[in-house]
C-alpha cells in the first residue's frame, strides 16, 4: 500500500490530524535510515512501511479511549504500535509507555521522542515492576499464552489487552483459552484478511 494511500484512510477513516501525519512522515524517514544499520525492520517490509507497519498500528486507535489514563506497548521495537499511537493521542494527560529490552531499540525510540516532542516514557522491562495502565497493546511480541501471563501478572487493575496477531492467531487463541476463559472479542484487520486484532478485557 503506497504512502499516499494509508495517509488518505489515516485522514478520512482514523482521524489523523495533519500534525501527526507529519510527524509520521519524520518518523518513517528515521526508521528507514536507522534501518540500514541496525534491521529493526525486514529489508522487504520496508517497501511497504506505511501499509505493513504504520497503518496496521494505528488501526488501533480504535479500540483506545484516549480521554483518559494509559495506555502500555509491550516489546515497542522500532514504535509499532507505541510511537504511532502515542503521535495519534491529542490528550496531554493520557500516557504512553513504550516497553523495550533492546539498548539500541530503545537508543532510536529515545531520539525518536525528544526529536518529535512525542508524550512518550521509555521502559527497560516488562517484569521490573507492576505497570499502571488502562491499555496493554502488542505486536510481534510474545505468543498470546505468554501475553496474557503478563497482562495477569504485571497489571493489576481493570484493563484491556489489544494483540496484533497474524495468520496463526487463531491457533494461538484457541491454546490461550483451552485452561481460561476471558472475555473476549476478535476484530478484522484492515491491513490483511487473514489477521486479526484479538481483544481481552481483564475486570
Amino acid at each position: 500500500m503506497q504512502e499516499q494511500q494509508v495517509i488518505k484512510i489515516l485522514k478520512e477513516a482514523l482521524n489523523f490530524s495533519d500534525d501527526s501525519i507529519n510527524k509520521l512522515k519524520i518518523f518513517s524517514k528515521n526508521l528507514i535510515k536507522a534501518n540500514q544499520k541496525h534491521n529493526f525492520i525486514s529489508k522487504k517490509s520496508e517497501k511497504d512501511l506505511w501499509g505493513r507497519h504504520i497503518l496496521d498500528s494505528a488501526q488501533l486507535v480504535k479500540f483506545i479511549d484516549f480521554k483518559q489514563g494509559s495506555l502500555a506497548d509491550l516489546g515497542s521495537g522500532a514504535g509499532f504500535p507505541g510511537i504511532v499511537l502515542a503521535l495519534f493521542n491529542a490528550n496531554k494527560a493520557f500516557h504512553v509507555k513504550l516497553y523495550e529490552k533492546s539498548p539500541v531499540k530503545r537508543k532510536f525510540l529515545d531520539d525518536v521522542i525528544k526529536q518529535l516532542d512525542i508524550r512518550a516514557t521509555l521502559f527497560t522491562n516488562v517484569f521490573e515492576k507492576e505497570i499502571e495502565t488502562n491499555f496493554i497493546v502488542c505486536r510481534a511480541f510474545k505468543k498470546l499464552e505468554q501475553i496474557i501471563q503478563v497482562s495477569r501478572e504485571m497489571v493489576k487493575k481493570p484493563h484491556k489487552l489489544i494483540v496484533l496477531k497474524g495468520q496463526i492467531g487463531q491457533e494461538e487463541l484457541e491454546k490461550a483459552f483451552k485452561n481460561h476463559k476471558y472475555d473476549y472479542k476478535i476484530e478484522k484487520s484492515m491491513t490483511h484478511e487473514e489477521s486479526k486484532i484479538i481483544i481481552i478485557k481483564f475486570n
